[in-house]
């Protein structure tokens, strides 16, 4: 198979690009406002910036490919073995700069290791040696800010913690008691963020708006830039990146089918970009139509891939685009179809949708979910397939994750897809179902 990425006609520079990664104490710091604004206040500069994610997240990737204008990838020490790590992180050969965006809390992750590790941000910082820039929310705090900020810095000696910038700060006094402690423990302070002075982005259930919906995105990532700029010693912190080792070898990643139809749309849009870059890599051609525009797939396609996205929010419109769910069963008599997540929903019977207003689906499943009494379902999972689908034979062993609020009614009497554990090894019960040629469940497959 090819490699991951094909590099056209130009060698790829010798050296990757010095990185560093954002990280913060927990969920709701400022690390997304803070890598954004560093991302595109960069590449204003006229600098070459490469993004990263650390963890499954679908959305925050399309903001920083918008905000540095390449595509950004994810990187995931739970689901992922270090050699497809170490190659996706040599998508930064060719730019001045990589930034990992982290997740939830610098240490938070799974409860057992994975693949390669827990998950955790500081899984990259170790294994990577990218230093890390601790975002910190100092609103009720002064002096003891400096104590969150130690303790970060020595939990593990295999992390570095090289700087702190200082979010929601009430004024120059404020900033000037933390900065002075911060000094006293050798961590110097990189930017200072106002309370409410930072452009903020609109939230769902799932997390941001997807950047596709957001209005004059570019505009208001200038605006952010602007702001982060005027904060942030952007000189200090650049300096503090650190290259790392290049990877040995490509790591090729295996195509489900040689032509596969594609949905994308705001409604399914969840597809991780290491993936579709790597079936591309690995010789396979995508075919995307757009269910919202009542597209059907392609009818010379080898597989239709439905991907997860927020279908139970255009419930109504995808009910009545018949071109597109006649045009998916008459695929589904001959080819495979597979759904995940919100595209598993729409292979079922019906979705009843926030309202409790139920809305047919394309009938190729059993299943009926609901989103009227919303349950939540989150966690990485590893799984076993029970039967051959497009993901694999049966007894193919796949990482990935789950994050939805539908609760399911009923999956008929279809036949189970996976089994599933999460990340303590516990029995998941909702592994999927099949039907004659259609597929799907609510696990989103990272690596396998």
């Amino acid at each position: 198979m090819a490699a991951l990425i094909a590099w056209g006609d130009e060698p790829a520079p010798a050296q990757n690009a010095p990185g560093l990664i954002v990280a913060a104490p927990r969920s709701g710091a400022g690390k997304t406002t803070v890598a954004l604004g560093l991302m595109r206040a960069y590449a204003r500069a006229g600098l070459k910036v490469q993004a990263f994610k650390n963890g499954p997240d679908y959305i925050d990737p399309a903001f920083h490919g918008v905000a540095t204008g390449r595509p950004g990838f994810n990187l995931d020490s739970w689901a992922m073995g270090w050699p497809l790590i170490e190659f996706l992180a040599t998508q930064a050969q060719g730019s001045d700069l990589s930034i990992t965006e982290g997740s939830m809390g610098l240490f938070d992750g799974g409860a057992r290791p994975g693949a390669a590790g827990h998950g955790a941000t500081a899984d990259l910082a170790a294994h990577l040696g990218w230093p890390v820039i601790l975002v910190l929310d100092v609103s009720g705090q002064a002096q003891s800010a400096a104590a969150t900020a130690l303790g970060f810095a020595r939990m593990r000696t295999d992390v570095g913690v090289a700087g702190v910038i200082l979010n929601r700060v009430a004024s120059d006094r404020h900033a000037r008691l933390i900065s002075t402690a911060l000094t006293q423990i050798d961590l110097p302070t990189l930017g200072v963020l106002r309370r409410d002075a930072m452009p903020v982005f609109e939230e769902r259930h799932l997390g941001l708006v997807q950047a596709g919906e957001v209005p004059a995105l570019d505009a208001h990532l200038d605006t952010l830039a602007q702001a982060i700029g005027a904060a942030c010693d952007l000189g200090a912190i650049r300096a503090l990146a650190v290259e790392h080792a290049l990877a040995k070898e490509a790591v090729d990643i295996r195509p489900p089918a040689q032509r596969i139809a594609l949905a994308r749309d705001d409604a399914f849009s969840f597809l991780y970009p290491h993936l579709a870059t790597g079936w591309r890599a690995a010789g396979a051609e995508i075919l995307p139509f757009s269910p919202l525009a009542d597209e059907a797939p392609d009818p010379g396609a080898d597989l239709a891939w439905l991907p997860g996205g927020y279908p139970e929010l255009h419930a109504g419109k995808l009910t009545g685009n018949t071109h597109f769910l006649d045009g998916l069963r008459r695929f589904a008599q001959g080819r495979p179809v597979h759904g995940e997540c919100g595209g598993y929903m729409v292979l079922g019977q019906g979705l009843i949708d926030a309202a409790g207003t139920r809305h047919a689906m394309a009938g190729l499943l059993g299943l009926e979910t609901d989103f009227s009494q919303r349950k939540l379902h989150l966690g990485y999972r590893l799984a076993r397939s029970l039967r051959a689908s497009p993901l694999g034979p049966q007894g193919t062993l796949l990482r990935g994750h789950e994050f939805h609020y539908a609760r399911v009614l009923t999956t008929g009497d279809d036949a189970p897809l996976f089994a599933l554990e999460d990340a303590e090894g516990k029995p998941v019960a909702e592994g999927g179902t099949a039907r004659g040629n259609a597929s799907g469940s609510f696990f989103h497959a990272i690596a396998w």
